[in-house]
């Protein structure tokens, strides 16, 4: 227990702190212009009041990794407790915020025409195609699980019959609803129907964390927190699933996510004052790892300890919403469960809508096709829609999952790179963006070597070395980047 309160505590505290010396550091002025103001459109540019573009950019990046990749990465034991803390707070918080105040400044641009300015034509172009790429894959997994989650929760024996890919009609009668929705929700203008249903989830996930924080405070007795005492991996197979990297890339979101990066441009163009920018940006991320910390705790203390979990994840597959299911319905009484399943759904769909909103103003800004008119929005959105439903078809969550996570880090690498360009160009203390940038780049280059999913190579030894001249080469290359331009 003394391990959680410190983390959580460290996580507030670090809001009031480091949060406020990189207002200093990115010169944030309220006398400053915003997008919402100069760029003015009625469907994307659109001034709203902090509170709800606050709830809007926590419920945009707190999808199911604070929640789902938290309780899988626990199985590593108390050692995630450090890195959601560490990573929450001078990586992710930090990653989330400048790259959300270097759109503010440069009138709400996409992250891949950010990146292009500080990392040249070549990597915007990358960009451009990865992150529409990724946030259909966002979309993908955004859309799935939650399916899965209300689909369990319903039962309509006459729908129950399996179709194709395993899955009920039950099922793809769910995925339906929820695609109309993520249609809606990508085409409509922010505030009529984004803006209008967020705080209903806000709500149900601020009740989600602060019940299952409440259980692990009252009952803590039963619930017994394990306590940070050395490094060592706990998770079943240590030796196919080194901490480093596999831990910084199953938890993702509550330490550092790239994807984040993608939505923060989208409440940049909501934004009346750049003093919002900490509560936003940063606060928003806090926020998140909070949320991530609980579940990781509540998942070592639910199953009385860290070889309970890597047994219940062994019997359920790996699927976290069920255990996010049992977890939910044991603890607490229906109705409060039903608060709770209904916060997780929530994160899922409300990063879900999002990430197809930002691939359609992502695509929109790569060919210069202005959003106003209805019809364009659809004729950008429509291909993006069809992909992710390829997608959910044809390839198992598991797979879908594990090229995410590796997919969002890199994502985070190239904006944390772009971040130490963008504070080098304005003679800021460059190591706020570069320590951060080394150390995910070399998971990310390691993990390349070592995950089953990739090489998968036996010689350790040889991985992280590999890894290791990976990253010497990306951060030479930054650097005469940052020099040359």
């Amino acid at each position: 227990m003394i391990t959680f309160i410190v983390c959580l505590a460290a996580l507030i505290v670090a809001y009031f702190t480091y949060g406020k010396y990189l207002e200093k550091v990115c010169g944030i002025d309220a006398a400053n212009p915003v997008p919402s103001k100069t760029m003015y459109d009625g469907v994307d540019y659109i001034p709203m009041p902090r509170w709800k573009v606050f709830l809007i950019q926590l419920l945009n990046i707190a999808g199911l990794g604070p929640i789902f990749g938290a309780l899988l990465g626990a199985a590593y034991g108390p050692v995630a407790f450090l890195w959601i803390t560490l990573g929450g707070i001078f990586m992710g918080a930090m990653h989330d915020f400048i790259s959300g105040v270097i759109s503010l400044k440069s009138n709400g641009q996409s992250l891949p025409e950010i990146i292009g300015s500080y990392l040249g034509n070549g990597t915007r172009t990358f960009m451009r195609i990865f992150s529409v790429l990724l946030m259909v894959l966002v979309g993908a997994v955004f859309m799935s699980q939650p399916a899965e989650l209300i689909a369990s929760n319903i039962s309509i024996p006459s729908l129950e019959v399996q179709v194709f890919s395993g899955m009920s009609w039950e099922l793809v009668a769910v995925l339906a609803v929820i695609l109309v929705y993520y249609i809606l929700a990508t085409l409509l203008p922010i505030d009529k129907l984004i803006g209008r249903i967020y705080p209903l989830f806000g709500i149900a996930l601020l009740v989600m964390a602060v019940s299952i924080l409440y259980i692990l405070l009252v009952h803590s007795d039963t619930y017994m927190i394990p306590e940070l005492t050395s490094l060592e991996n706990q998770i079943a197979d240590s030796d196919k699933f080194p901490i480093v990297p596999m831990l910084f890339t199953t938890i993702a979101c509550g330490a550092i996510s790239g994807f984040h990066a993608t939505q923060s441009p989208m409440m940049a163009r909501c934004m009346t004052s750049e003093k919002q920018s900490r509560s936003i940006f940063y606060g928003a991320m806090i926020a998140e790892s909070i949320v991530a910390l609980i579940w990781a705790a509540i998942g070592m203390a639910f199953w009385g300890g860290v070889d309970g979990l890597n047994a219940a994840i062994a019997e359920y597959g790996g699927s976290a919403a069920k255990m996010v299911d049992v977890i939910t319905s044991t603890t607490m009484g229906s109705v409060v469960a039903t608060f709770v399943l209904v916060g997780v759904v929530g994160c899922a769909i409300t990063s879900g809508d999002t990430a197809f909103r930002c691939a359609r103003l992502i695509v929109a800004d790569i060919f210069g096709i202005e959003q106003k008119n209805l019809l364009k929005r659809v004729y950008v959105s429509l291909p993006l829609f069809a992909v992710a439903l390829f997608i959910i078809f044809a390839l198992p969550f598991q797979t879908i999952w594990s090229y995410f996570a590796w997919c969002n880090q890199t994502l985070a690498v190239i904006t944390l790179w772009c971040i130490t360009v963008y504070l080098f160009k304005n003679g800021k203390p460059i190591v706020i963006g570069s320590l951060p940038a080394l150390v995910m780049t070399y998971v990310c280059s390691s993990y390349i070597f070592i995950s089953p999913m990739m090489c998968g190579m036996e010689n350790r030894t040889l991985a992280y070395i590999l890894g290791a001249v990976l990253t010497l080469l990306i951060a030479a290359a930054v650097h005469v980047k940052a020099k040359g331009k």
